[in-house]
């Protein structure tokens, strides 16, 4: 039997994946920059410490977000 190795709940996880769909103009736009940043968080967890047990995608989703809903911590 597999378990959810997840932090977070599958409701939550659709509410802020539903959240950054509609709050993007575009869907495929928005699909193709969680990719790119579950790529990058892919690789760089080989150098970090981070809980390995979140996927890339979700903790890509996750992050975009927390963006979305608290912009302050947007770094640029």
């Amino acid at each position: 039997m597999l378990r959810n190795t997840s932090p977070f709940e599958s409701q939550q996880l659709m509410r802020r994946t539903e959240d950054l769909i509609r709050a993007a103009s575009n869907r495929y736009r928005i699909t193709v920059q969680v990719a790119n940043r579950a790529q990058r968080r892919r690789f760089e967890e080989f150098e970090a410490l981070d809980d390995p047990r979140m996927k890339p995608v979700l903790r890509a989703i996750i992050e975009m977000s927390d963006e979305l809903t608290q912009p302050e911590i947007i770094g640029e």
